[in-house]
């Protein structure tokens, strides 16, 4: 019964794999998907692939982490042709991706967003985060319940569950200025005035 598991739990990370250009964790490429955990389990009936234990979804630099990921698959109809030719009522492209528990993501460009679930839609490209949301870009943190952001673009939203002024819910941001690393130097032929040089009496 293992080796059953085993062989269709190979099976489904082959076909994460091969994902079209819509399903994609890192903006723009083309490297395959590489998901693990602990356990993994193939249900055929339902087309889903069930990743539990310290599973991880990578792409190229993105990241997805979780307690436990929930792969749906794409229902093809029996009988349907697929890209060899061959008529078959197996599963198709990932169309979704949960995952449950510790969630956190690392996009390519090192922006961070731990919650405690979350949801990929490979149609919109979209990652949306539920929970004690926090994200983090360098110094910068944003905090609320909810953050939806897209994996493409790198645009998204936090929302929070409060409104109004005294309200403890409301999404909350911390931001730093840029540091000052490119202040202008002296120009040419400005010649500030030495340090005193302290004398001995």
């Amino acid at each position: 019964m293992k080796s059953v598991i085993a062989m269709a739990a190979l099976a489904a990370a082959a076909g994460l794999a091969a994902q079209p250009a819509s399903a994609q964790l890192n903006p723009h490429s083309k490297a395959p998907w590489d998901v693990s955990a602990d356990h993994a389990e193939m249900r055929n009936a339902e087309c889903t692939v069930i990743y539990a234990g310290s599973a991880e979804a990578l792409q190229d630099t993105s990241r997805l982490r979780a307690d436990t990921m929930i792969a749906h698959l794409e229902k093809k109809a029996k009988g349907a042709a697929s890209a060899a030719g061959a008529s078959t009522g197996s599963c198709g492209d990932m169309t979704s991706l949960e995952a449950k528990g510790s969630v956190y993501y690392v996009s390519a460009d090192g922006r961070r967003v731990h919650g405690d679930n979350g949801f990929y839609d490979a149609a919109s490209t979209t990652i949306t985060v539920t929970g004690d949301v926090t994200a983090v870009d360098g110094k910068n943190v944003m905090r609320g319940s909810k953050m939806v952001y897209n994996t493409q673009t790198g645009e998204g939203h936090v929302e929070g569950g409060g409104k109004g002024p005294n309200s403890k819910n409301r999404p909350r941001g911390v931001f730093y200025p840029k540091d000052a690393q490119d202040q202008a130097a002296p120009a040419a032929g400005d010649n500030p005035a030495p340090a005193k040089k302290k004398t001995s009496k």
